[in-house]
C-alpha cells in the first residue's frame, strides 16, 4: 500500500494540478484588485486628513469636540491602512491581516459614530457660515475629483464589506496547508464580526427614524412613540368592527414589537394638524390573545380577533395580502414578546430559589451553662435568624439563663414554624 500524497492515475494527478492552478490564478486575481482598492482607499482617506482633518486643526474653524464627532477615529484608520497597505504591495497578505486586525477597535469606534457624524456635520454647514465656505472650496480642489465630503467620509464603512469579500475569495483560493490560511481565516471572521456590527447599527438607526416620523404623525405629546427596545413593524388601515353590528369604521394601526397603536385622521381642514393622526387607545401586546374569525381560504381579505385582559378587537381588511401581512406580523410580534417575557420570568425564579439556611446543617454556638439545655437549643434552632439576637439577650437578661418547659418551647417553635416559612439569607 503506497502513503504517497500523490495520487498514481496520472489522469487524476492532472485534474488536481489543474485545480490548483485555477485556485492559484483567482487568487492572484483577487490580490492585485485588493492591493488596487487599497491604494485608492488609502489616496482618499488622504484627502480627508490633509485637507480636512489637519487644516480645521491649525485654523481653528472648528471646535475640537464638535471636529471629533464629525471625523471621529479616521485619522488613526488612515495610519492602520497605509501599514496594511505596505504589507499588501510586498504580497504578505497573511501577515499583513493579521497586524491589521488587532486595529480593527479603530474601526469599531467609527461605525458607532457615524450617524452622529453625519447630523453633527449637517448642523454646521446651516449653522457656521465659515466651515461651509471652506468645504466647498476644499472639494473644488482637483483631488477631490467632485467627490464630496459626506461620501469621503462613508468610504470606511464602504470598505469593510469590500474587506469581507477580499477575504473571503483568498481564504477559498489559498490550500489549508499555506501558512497563510490560518491567518487569513482568522481575519475573515475578524471583519465578519465587524460587518455584522455595521449592520446592527444601520438597523438600529432605521429603527429610530421609523419611530420618530411615527412619533411626528401623532398629534399631541401624551402618547411617546420612542422607547427603548421598541422597534417598528409596520402600519395601514383596518376596519374596527364594532360588537354589536353597527358600521365598520376605518382606523389608522400602527404596529410595534409591544404595542398595538389605534388612531384617526385629524381634520383636515385644522390649521396646524391637517396631515396628523390622533392617538385613541394603546394595546399592549403581551396579553394578547389572535385569532382569524374568517380569511384562511383565498378570499378577498378576511377578520381578525384580538382579545385583551378588558378589551377585545375585531379588525377586518377588504385585500387578501395585506390581511395575510397583518396576520403573519401580529402573531410574529405577540410570540416573540410573550416567549421573551416566559424566558425572564423563569431566570428570576432560579434567582429567587430559596438556599440552604446555616441553621440547618450547624447549631448555634453555645455559651456556658446552655449545653445542659437541650429545650431551649432547639429553640433557637426553631427560630428565626432575625429573631436569634433579641431572644439570647432576652433570655441571658438577669444573669441566669431562664429555664424554659419543654412543652412551652414544643408549642412556641411549632407556632413560630407555622408563621414563616420563608428562609432568611
Amino acid at each position: 500500500m503506497s502513503f504517497s500524497p500523490c495520487p498514481s492515475d496520472p489522469l487524476v494527478r492532472d485534474s488536481i494540478k489543474e485545480q490548483r492552478e485555477r485556485w492559484e490564478r483567482k487568487r492572484c486575481r483577487t490580490a492585485k484588485e485588493l492591493v488596487k482598492t487599497e491604494q485608492r482607499y488609502c489616496q482618499q482617506l488622504e484627502l480627508v486628513t490633509t485637507y480636512f482633518v489637519e487644516i480645521l486643526k491649525a485654523k481653528g474653524t472648528l471646535r475640537q469636540d464638535i471636529s471629533e464627532s464629525i471625523f471621529s477615529s479616521i485619522k488613526a484608520i488612515h495610519s492602520v491602512n497605509q501599514s496594511l497597505l505596505v504589507h499588501l504591495e510586498n504580497g504578505y497578505f497573511g501577515r499583513g491581516f493579521d497586524r491589521f486586525c488587532p486595529e480593527l477597535h479603530h474601526y469599531n469606534a467609527y461605525v458607532d459614530n457615524i450617524y452622529n457624524a453625519s447630523k453633527v456635520l449637517g448642523i454646521q454647514l446651516k449653522k457656521n457660515k465659515a466651515f461651509r465656505r471652506f468645504k466647498k472650496l476644499q472639494e473644488a480642489r482637483p483631488e477631490f475629483a467632485y467627490l464630496k465630503l459626506e461620501d469621503l467620509l462613508h468610504l470606511p464603512i464602504q470598505r469593510v464589506d469590500q474587506y469581507k469579500h477580499f477575504l473571503q475569495d483568498l481564504t477559498a483560493n489559498t490550500s489549508p496547508g499555506n501558512p497563510e490560511f490560518q491567518q487569513l481565516s482568522r481575519a475573515a471572521a475578524a471583519v465578519d464580526e465587524l460587518s455584522q456590527r455595521i449592520q446592527n447599527n444601520a438597523r438600529h438607526h432605521e429603527n429610530h427614524l421609523q419611530l420618530r416620523r411615527v412619533q411626528k404623525l401623532l398629534k399631541g405629546r401624551k402618547t411617546k412613540v420612542l422607547a427603548a427596545e421598541r422597534w417598528y413593524i409596520r402600519e395601514g388601515w383596518l376596519k374596527m368592527v364594532p360588537p354589536k353590528g353597527a358600521e365598520a369604521k376605518p382606523r389608522m394601526f400602527f404596529l410595534f414589537s409591544d404595542m398595538l397603536l389605534q388612531a384617526e385622521r385629524c381634520s383636515p381642514f385644522h390649521p396646524t394638524n391637517g396631515d396628523k393622526f390622533s392617538p385613541q387607545q394603546a394595546y399592549p401586546l403581551q396579553d394578547c390573545t389572535l385569532e382569524k374569525v374568517f380569511g384562511h381560504t383565498r378570499s378577498q381579505g378576511g377578520l381578525l380577533s384580538l382579545k385583551f385582559p378588558k378589551v377585545k378587537l375585531l379588525l377586518m381588511s377588504s385585500n387578501q395580502e395585506d390581511f395575510n401581512d397583518w396576520y403573519q406580523s401580529l402573531s410574529s410580534a405577540i410570540r416573540k414578546l410573550q416567549s421573551k417575557q416566559t424566558v425572564v420570568h423563569q431566570r428570576d425564579q432560579v434567582h429567587q430559589r430559596p438556599l440552604p439556611s446555616a441553621a440547618d446543617s450547624h447549631s448555634p454556638p453555645d455559651s456556658s451553662g446552655a449545653s445542659n439545655n437541650p429545650s431551649r437549643k432547639r429553640s433557637l434552632v426553631d427560630a428565626e435568624p432575625s429573631e436569634l439576637p433579641h431572644r439570647c439577650a432576652a433570655e441571658w437578661e438577669g444573669g441566669a439563663p431562664k429555664r424554659v418547659k419543654p412543652s412551652d418551647t414544643s408549642k412556641q417553635s411549632s407556632s413560630e414554624a407555622s408563621t414563616s416559612s420563608c428562609v432568611i439569607l
